[in-house]
C-alpha cells in the first residue's frame, strides 16, 4: 500500500470530479502533464474538482466507513454487525490496537492523497495564464479550505502529522518528521484564515456553484479547530462573527436535517456533493453501510441503547424519532409498506437498531441501491454545531447568557425547555446537547476526547475502562433485551480501554515502517 512519500512523489495527476452539483457534473477521466496543464480557467476549474473529490472520494471504503468506525469508539456506536468477519472494526470500537488495519490505514492514504491535490492546485494555479484574477484567488482560497480541512481531519484522530505543503521532491520529504499538534494546528488555522479572505458568501454564489466552500464553511471550521484546542477567546469571536452574518438558520422541523429534499439546506455550511445519477459512481454508500441487514444493508455502526436512553432521560422524543430506528418501528418519513414493522433482526444486529440519519425512504432510493449512487449529502458542518460551538465557547469565557441564548435555539426547534443553569451545570447542558443534536454525525469521539470532566480527566477516560460508566452500563445497569442477547459482539466493549494510550488511533504501521523510523508511534501502540 502507498505510504506518504509514495503518495507525494508519484501520486497520480486524476482529473476526477466528486459528485453533482452543477460545477461537477461529471467525472473526466485520464491523467495530464503537469507542465502543460493550468493554461486556462478551465483547467484550473477541474483540478480543484478533483480536490472536492478528495472529500469522501467515490467509494465507501477510503473515508465513509473509517468515520462510522471512528463514531464505533464512542458510547453512541455498537461495531453492530454480528454475523461477518469482524476483526479490523472490533479492534477500533473495543480498543484492541488497530496499528496494522485496513481503515486506519486507508483513511490515512487518502487524506494525504487530497491535500497533494489541494497543494498542485494552489501552486499551480498561482502561475496559470489566466486573466481573471478573482477567479485565481478564489481557486486557492477553496484548496486552502480543503486542504485545512484534511489536515483537521487527521489531526483530531492522529495527533501531530506531517505537514507537507508544496510539490516536494523525493528528497525534500526523505526522513520528514510528524509536526508537533501546535504546529499541525498553525498550518490549519493560516489556511483558513487565508479562504475566508477570498471565499465568497454563500448567498454571493450561483446556483452553478452551490456545494463550493464558502466564507462561512472557512469560519465555522476556524471556529471549530480553535475550540478543539481550548481556544475560548478566539472561537467565541469568530463564531460570533458567523452568526452575525446572518448566512444561516436552522431548518423549521429536525427532521428536515438530513433529507434528500433538504440537501444544502439553509442550515447547510458544507456537505459532501452526491448525485444518484447511475451513469457514474458519485452518490454514497452510508446508507447501505450502516443499514439494515434486512435491508440490503451491512448494519456497521449500529445505535447503542445508552444513546436511546440519553434521549428518553432528556424527554428528547422528536430527535430520537429522528435518529434511532428500533427492530419492529414504523420508519418516520417512509411511507412505503417495506417501512412500516421494520425488521432489523436482533441476531444480526447487536442493537437490533439503526441510524435514521442515514437512512433513505425506499421510494426516494437509486436501482441498484446497493451502489454509489445515493443522493443523500452528508452534512459535515451545519449551523446547529455553530450555534452549540458558540454556546460552549462563551461558557467557557464566562458570558454565560450568550451561551443560554444560542443553546435556547436549538432546543426551541425540538420544543425543550429553557436551560436557566449557569456555570459548570450549563456546561453540562450544553455538552449533552452535542451529543444529541449531533449524534451519529462523527462529532461524539472528538468531543469526548477534548472535554475535560471535574476531576481532571478527559471526558472519554470516565466513559471507558474498567470502571467507565458506559462499561458499567452494558455490564451492570442496562435492561435492553437486544444488546444482552446478543454476544456476538460483546457488551464488555471499553473494558480495555487505556488512558495513556487511547485518546488518539496509531499511526498505521506500515507509515512508521516505511519511513524508517523518522514518523513516529503514538505512545502505548
Amino acid at each position: 500500500m502507498k505510504n506518504i512519500f509514495k503518495i507525494f512523489i508519484f501520486g497520480a495527476f486524476a482529473l476526477l470530479s466528486s459528485s453533482c452539483s452543477s460545477f461537477l457534473d461529471e467525472p473526466v477521466l485520464g491523467q495530464e502533464n503537469l507542465d502543460t496543464y493550468f493554461q486556462s480557467e478551465e483547467e484550473c476549474l477541474k483540478q480543484l474538482a478533483g480536490c472536492y473529490q478528495g472529500i469522501f472520494w467515490d467509494g465507501w471504503w477510503q473515508i465513509a466507513a473509517p468515520n462510522v468506525g471512528f463514531d464505533m469508539a464512542t458510547d453512541d456506536l455498537w461495531m453492530g454487525n454480528t454475523t461477518q468477519s469482524q476483526s479490523d472494526w472490533l479492534r477500533m470500537a473495543h480498543y484492541g490496537n488497530p496499528k496494522q488495519d485496513g481503515p486506519l490505514s486507508n483513511y490515512w492514504q487518502y487524506r494525504y492523497k487530497s491535500i497533494l491535490r489541494c497543494n498542485i492546485v494552489i501552486e499551480k494555479v498561482a502561475t496559470a495564464p489566466i486573466s481573471n484574477e478573482d477567479l485565481r484567488k478564489r481557486i486557492i482560497a477553496e484548496a486552502k479550505f480543503l486542504r485545512a480541512f484534511n489536515y483537521f481531519e487527521l489531526v483530531k484522530n492522529y495527533g501531530g502529522v506531517p505537514v507537507i505543503t508544496g510539490m516536494k521532491l523525493p528528497s525534500e520529504i526523505q526522513g520528514i518528521q510528524r509536526e508537533t499538534v501546535e504546529g499541525t494546528y498553525a498550518v490549519i488555522e493560516q489556511d483558513l484564515k487565508d479562504a475566508i479572505t477570498d471565499l465568497p458568501l454563500k448567498s454571493e454564489y450561483s446556483s452553478a456553484d452551490l456545494g463550493r466552500a464558502t466564507q462561512g464553511a472557512a469560519m465555522g471550521y476556524l471556529g471549530k479547530a480553535y475550540l478543539y484546542q481550548g481556544k475560548y477567546k478566539e472561537a467565541l469571536k469568530i463564531l460570533g462573527d458567523l452568526i452575525n452574518t446572518q448566512e444561516y438558520d436552522l431548518c423549521t422541523n429536525f427532521k428536515d436535517v438530513w433529507s434528500i429534499a433538504n440537501n444544502n439546506s439553509i442550515e447547510s455550511l458544507f456537505e459532501v456533493q452526491y448525485s444518484s445519477d447511475i451513469s457514474y459512481s458519485l452518490g454514497g454508500r452510508l446508507p447501505v453501510f450502516t443499514g439494515s441487514r434486512d435491508d440490503s444493508g451491512w448494519s456497521w455502526g449500529l445505535p447503542t441503547s445508552n444513546l436511546e436512553k440519553a434521549f428518553i432521560d432528556a424527554g428528547d422524543t422528536e430527535r430520537l424519532r429522528w435518529t434511532i430506528v428500533k427492530n419492529g418501528d414504523d420508519v418516520p418519513g417512509d411511507d412505503t409498506d417495506e417501512g412500516k414493522d421494520y425488521v432489523i433482526s436482533p441476531n444480526k444486529h447487536k442493537s437490533a437498531r439503526i441510524n435514521r440519519k442515514f437512512y433513505v425512504p425506499h421510494d426516494l432510493r437509486p436501482s441498484p441501491y446497493d451502489s454509489d449512487h445515493n443522493n443523500l449529502n452528508h452534512r459535515l458542518l451545519r449551523y446547529a454545531d455553530v450555534l452549540l460551538m458558540y454556546a460552549e465557547a462563551a461558557n467557557e469565557e464566562g458570558n454565560d447568557s450568550e451561551a443560554r441564548k444560542a443553546l435556547k435555539r436549538v432546543r426551541d426547534r425540538v420544543s425543550l425547555p429553557e436551560v436557566t443553569a449557569s456555570g459548570k451545570t450549563l456546561r453540562d447542558a450544553i455538552r449533552l446537547e452535542r451529543r444529541l443534536e449531533l449524534a451519529l454525525e462523527f462529532q461524539r469521539l472528538y468531543d469526548i476526547r477534548r472535554w475535560t470532566d471535574d476531576n481532571g480527566k478527559k471526558a472519554i477516560c470516565n466513559i471507558m475502562g474498567e470502571n467507565g460508566t458506559f462499561v458499567r452500563y452494558n455490564m451492570i445497569e442496562s435492561t435492553d433485551e437486544y444488546e444482552i442477547t446478543n454476544q456476538k459482539e460483546n457488551s464488555n466493549k471499553g473494558i480495555t480501554f487505556q488512558e495513556n494510550r487511547d485518546l488518539l488511533f496509531p499511526i498505521p504501521n506500515t507509515e512508521v515502517l516505511l519511513s524508517g523510523g523518522s514518523i513516529a508511534q503514538n505512545p502505548n501502540f
